[in-house]
């Protein structure tokens, strides 16, 4: 048999198809395996048939002849998208809050100022959101008090403290009520989801066909089944962090002042959204030099950020950070010693220096792609600021690796692929079977040993291959100032 990469155009097309219909079939019936408390062993074979899937249908993409990769990425991307649809949310509980903080908006009432237990707000609940009686079994529902009577429950998880969500994430929820149908459960949040995970892929493609890129890479995200199982099944709002950063990031890399604006400005209600999306801003600054330069980027951002929280500090009682600190504290970002969180660094070194040590990191390698980096491509100096912080954190939640995925797709280094699979295994696996340091050091060790394989194989190959094609006099020798004409000359 041969290699895929071996394969003649047209029968590379014909593989390509049919390994995307595998795909599609595995992704149903991950999305509709109620595994993840009772087998999350059999759930995890499930997840990672579907990436191998996804490696093969990548590899037969390569001899697709190029006028038909953009159709084909397209439609793979609807179907595997829309997989996610076809069940309720199976391993997070995330959207019910979603889903009551925009009915909560809807009421007039910010959500910010009550808990989903808060007897005040017993009028907005409904037998979905809050079962009761007979019904308030399972792992995945929490009690709730209730004076006498029947058992009372809730679907949203940690029911007892105030929302975290950022006021664009807010505002995104408040959107979806409104446009749902009376009675609607999960499904508007899941086709929100599925209609923005597609707008990614159209956004990727607008700016890899811009830059004349392969239009290849943007199967990276249209096709990864990270994308189906957490974007769209579980409908994490992370999605929307994603289409704002990556916008952001193409308009930034234009050399027009207005564009790169309007580029903060995305980029600003990407962290508005869920915060994380904070890590691109050192891309976003790759290769610029003058303070003016700097502001015209980091200006519109804060702005736009700080802005958006205005209308929620008006209308709110309390604090519109609301849980986000004890949600750190709890999740052990700010203890070094609890859960899985930077278990690489306290392999080598003492629980105390972990944070820090991150910090140090962290902030050198921002600095490196700030003074290096190229400032007609900031998603690749956003790759790698978010690539090692996912490698030093080791989150326990796969959903969060969303944004590296699409960094990854206008990138085309496929080697960071290896963090979202890691963060897949520990999350799936680690709680249920109690053993999640050991699994946290295994899954992202390995993902970040294939990181620095495969680049340093690449950078081999890359110089091998320079050396071969310049001249004797020339070899070895680069004119930084002509790859960066304009504002941005490196001085």
């Amino acid at each position: 048999m041969k290699p895929l990469t071996a394969l003649t155009p047209r029968t590379a097309f014909v593989a390509t198809i049919l390994v995307l219909a595998a795909l599609t079939t595995v992704l149903v019936l991950t999305v509709r395996y109620g595994g993840y408390f009772s087998d999350p062993v059999g759930l995890f074979g499930w997840y990672a048939a579907c990436w191998v899937l996804f490696a093969v249908a990548l590899l037969a993409l390569r001899r697709v002849p190029a006028r038909h990769v953009a159709r084909l990425i397209v439609a793979g991307a609807v179907a595997v998208t829309l997989t996610g649809l076809v069940g309720p949310p199976r391993t997070s509980t995330d959207s019910y809050r979603y889903a009551w903080d925009g009915r909560v908006q809807s009421a007039g009432v910010s959500p910010y100022d009550h808990t989903p237990q808060d007897p005040e707000l017993a009028r907005l609940r409904d037998p979905w959101l809050f079962p009761t009686g007979a019904a308030c079994t399972g792992p995945d529902l929490a009690p709730i008090p209730h004076p006498g009577g029947a058992p009372h429950c809730t679907r949203i998880n940690r029911p007892a403290v105030h929302t975290i969500y950022p006021p664009v994430a807010e505002a995104y929820f408040l959107a979806v009520d409104q446009f749902s149908p009376s009675g609607a459960r999960h499904k508007p949040l899941q086709t929100g989801a599925a209609l923005i995970s597609l707008g990614v892929t159209g956004v990727l493609l607008l700016v890899l066909r811009r830059r004349g890129d392969d239009l290849r890479k943007a199967a990276y995200w249209a096709w990864c089944p990270a994308v189906p199982l957490e974007a769209v099944n579980n409908a994490h709002v992370d999605v929307l962090g994603v289409l704002l950063a990556i916008a952001g990031l193409g308009l930034v890399a234009s050399r027009a002042l207005t564009r790169r604006a309007a580029g903060g400005m995305l980029i600003g209600a990407a962290i508005a959204t869920k915060l994380m999306p904070a890590v691109v801003l050192p891309g976003a600054l790759s290769g610029v030099r003058r303070v003016r330069d700097a502001a015209v980027v980091l200006l519109p951002t804060a702005a736009f950020a700080v802005l958006a929280y205005l209308p929620y500090v008006i209308l709110s009682d309390g604090s519109v950070f609301g849980y986000l600190g004890g949600y750190v504290e709890e999740e052990g970002y700010g203890d070094a010693s609890a859960g899985s969180r930077y278990s690489l660094l306290r392999l080598v070194l003492p629980d105390t220096w972990a944070l820090p040590v991150l910090a140090a990191v962290i902030t050198c390698v921002s600095l490196y792609v700030m003074r290096r980096g190229d400032p007609r491509r900031p998603w690749s100096g956003a790759l790698l600021v978010t690539g090692w912080s996912f490698v030093l954190l080791t989150p326990g939640y796969s959903w969060y690796a969303l944004l590296l995925i699409a960094l990854v797709a206008l990138d085309g280094r496929w080697e960071w692929l290896g963090i979202p699979l890691a963060g897949a295994a520990v999350y799936v696996l680690a709680p249920t079977l109690d053993f999640q340091p050991s699994l946290s050091n295994i899954a992202y060790g390995a993902a970040a040993a294939l990181v620095l394989v495969t680049a340093r194989a690449r950078h081999r190959a890359t110089a091998r291959g320079g050396a071969e094609a310049a001249p004797a006099s020339q070899r070895g020798l680069r004119g930084p100032g002509r790859e960066c004409p304009g504002p941005y000359r490196r001085r």
